[in-house]
This record gives C-alpha cells, structure tokens and sequence, in this order.
C-alpha cells in the first residue's frame, strides 16, 4: 500500500513538471511570435513637432537630428525592447529582430558621425561640437553587451547627449550649435549610404552562389593591394545565415527611408536649387518598396529562376535601384 502511494505521489509530481514545462513552453513561444515585430514607420516632420512642441519653429537641422533620436528609441523600446543582447530565452532563441536592430543601428551610426564631423561643423578648422562628441562614440557601443555595461545603458547616455544638441539648436541664444545644410556635406553623407547599401546588395545577391571577377585594382595600373587574391572569387552566403543578411538589410533600409524624408525636409532649399529633389524622392521610394510584408514563414532562398522564391535577390534588386538613385544625387549635388 505505501509503495502505490510512493508510485501516485511520484506521478502527480511528474504530471506537474510536464505541466509547467509546457506552460514555459507556451509562454516563450507566445513571448517570440509577439516581439518578433518591427517597428510602425512614423512621419519624421510630425515626430519633430511633437518633441519642439506645437508654438516652436523647426529650424535647419532640428527634423534630421529629432528623427535621429527617434528612430534609436524605437530599437530600444519596441516590443520586447532591445533583443541584441538578451541571455534567456526567448529573446536569446530569436535572430531575426537582433539582425534587423543591428542594420539600424548601423545607420545610426553613420548619421551620427556625420552629423559630428560634417553637419554641425561650418569648415574642417572649426571646433566639434561637445554633446555629438559624446553621442558618436556611445552608439559605437558593442550592441550584444550584457552587463558592466548593458548596452541599453551606453546608448541612453548617447541620446541624452543627442537630446541636448537637439535643445542647443533650437535655442537662438545658444548659437554655438548649428546644422549646415551644404552640399558638401549632404554629399558626403550620401556617399557613406552608397557604400552601405553596395555592401548589403552584394551579400544579399551572394544568397545563391556567386563567381565573380576580381575588379579590386581596376582603373589604376599603380594600384596595389596588402595580398594577392585571385582573379576569380567564388562568393556564396551560408544558408544559416541568409536570413540574418536579410534582415540586417531591411532594419537598415527602415532607418534610412526615415533619414532620407528627414533630410528632403532639412536640404529642401539645397534640393531645390540642384534640381536633385525628384532623385531624392525615388530613392524615397526604392527603399519603401524593402519594407512590404513578407507573407513566408520563413526567408525562401529559390535559385533565381527556380521554382521557389529567392527574398533575398529581390530585397537585393531594390537595394541596388537605390543604391544607383543615390549615386545620380551625388552627382547632382557636385555639379554647379
């Protein structure tokens, strides 16, 4: 009698165990199919006036940077915040969300440093400003860092200092900040993206298989490289990895329609006066066209006439279309 007691005792404990394991289960699955969601796109000029407030004007500059700020809340405070770094589940069985913050975070980054080493500053001799000091290396925050320091903190401390540029410049007595809306400096923006979004085109495009010649010296018979490399490259994604190149691609693409709107709205004058606002606006809506809902359950990698679909060369296709839209601007914006 005592060791049929033992036996049901031993079941009930059993049937317990399973019950909660599968209710964790449940719960992480329900927790991954909820945060596994980006962020709404917003209206960059509205943005701005909510955070100016409704009786302030918005001054050169004030769209950019606020879009800057907004966009680098939105990867922290989403749904599930920050993924990139997370040690438990189910944030650290997800890579999708992670792969799309790191391509934001990516062209976080890049405006940043333009906006400390070009946008703020009137000629290469002048002074930097001392809040985008402190907010350009703080975004270049390892983003997978746990603890001692979370990587949340560094980027908090690198949007409080932003935050501050932003109070500085439209306050007319503190003329020390400033935004230049030059060509140049729009310029030289822009070519930072070319090479970002030529570098995503090209990965997304190795998804299948690639033999490509070597052009690295061409154009320049005095040209030299560190080693010797041959004159065909055989390029090709790992299947594990074809979806992180993918998502990578559109968290950069979400950030930079956002940018590019902003910066129509800053540089309209400069837009106008190069006859580039229309190149501006395809660019625009290149990149929209990276941002449709993706029906599969999964990343496809179909050859490129297969039977399957291959996500990854179409995102590649409106990639290099914007890609090709930005370097007309530049050549716009270079001319007289």
């Amino acid at each position: 009698m005592q060791d049929l007691s033992v036996y049901f005792s031993r079941t009930s404990i059993g049937k317990a165990v399973g019950i909660l394991v599968a209710v964790y289960v449940a719960a992480v699955l329900g927790l991954m199919f909820y945060w596994d969601s980006e962020p709404d796109q917003f209206n960059v000029v509205t943005n701005a006036q909510s955070i100016a407030g409704p009786d302030t004007e918005l001054v050169t500059g004030y769209i950019t940077t606020a879009t800057l700020i907004s966009v680098m809340e939105r990867v922290l405070h989403k749904r599930g915040g920050y993924l990139s770094n997370d040690v438990s589940p189910p944030g650290v069985l997800m890579d999708n969300i992670p792969n799309w913050e790191f391509g934001v975070i990516t062209q976080v980054r890049d405006l940043a440093r333009a906006l400390r080493n070009d946008f703020s500053r009137s000629q290469t001799q002048s002074t930097e400003d001392p809040d985008l000091m402190v907010a350009d290396p703080q975004f270049h925050y390892d983003t997978e860092s746990w603890i001692l320091p979370a990587t949340e903190g560094e980027y908090e401390t690198g949007l409080r200092a932003m935050r501050r540029y932003l109070d500085r410049l439209s306050d007319p007595s503190q003329q020390n900040a400033q935004f230049y809306a030059r060509a140049d400096n729009l310029r030289d923006w822009l070519a930072i993206v070319e090479k970002r979004l030529g570098s995503l085109s090209q990965r997304l495009s190795a998804s299948v298989g690639q033999h490509r010649v070597n052009i690295d010296l061409q154009g320049d018979t005095a040209a030299r490289q560190s080693t010797g490399t041959p004159r065909e490259l055989s390029v090709k994604t790992p299947w594990l990895e074809i979806d992180d190149v993918f998502y990578e691609a559109r968290g950069s693409t979400w950030a930079l329609i956002h940018f590019m709107r902003a910066i129509e709205k800053d540089f309209d004058q400069v837009l106008r006066k190069k006859n580039a606002l229309v190149s501006l606006r395809q660019i625009i809506r290149e990149l929209e066209a990276t941002q449709h809902f993706v029906w599969s359950p999964m990343i496809l990698n179909g050859t490129g006439f297969g039977f399957l679909a291959n996500h990854s060369l179409v995102m590649g296709s409106y990639i290099s279309r914007a890609n090709a839209a930005v370097i007309d601007l530049r050549n716009l914006l270079e001319q007289g």
